[in-house]
């Protein structure tokens, strides 16, 4: 795993394609909401540039989300809002997950929402594991 503080990179046991169904299957399994999928690959060919492929899963738990969104102290995290998976393929020809390390960030929060950052990030590594290769 490459963990810079703010983000951390995995490499996943799956291929791309794989790995992008896989996400979905378990994000829904798991209750979670997929708000969208950005095809930056795409998005970037529409513009004239060629990259590798790279889809970004904006990503909600609502029982999570109502505690942010709920109280006007704590609305100012929702910039961090969705939660993000980012699944790409590098110029090695494998393909990585990232994700924001909120935990790491929770401590920089008190109470409630530190825990809560916490509690997000832990739920989020879990439900990846089985797909990450530890580096």
């Amino acid at each position: 795993m490459v963990h810079n503080q703010l983000m951390l990179e995995n490499e996943s046991k799956e291929s791309f394609f794989d790995s992008i169904n896989w996400i979905e299957k378990t994000m829904t399994d798991n209750d979670w909401k997929i708000l969208d999928i950005h095809d930056l690959q795409n998005s970037m060919e529409n513009n004239g540039y060629e990259v590798l492929p790279v889809k970004v899963f904006a990503v909600c738990q609502p029982h999570h989300a109502i505690k942010v969104l709920g109280k006007d102290d704590d609305r100012i995290v929702s910039a961090m809002m969705p939660c993000r998976i980012s699944v790409y393929t590098k110029s090695d020809g494998k393909t990585y997950i990232s994700r924001i390390n909120t935990g790491m960030m929770a401590d920089d929060f008190h109470g409630a929402m530190k825990e809560l950052m916490v509690s997000t990030s832990e739920e989020i590594e879990e439900m990846l594991e089985p797909i990450l290769l530890a580096l």
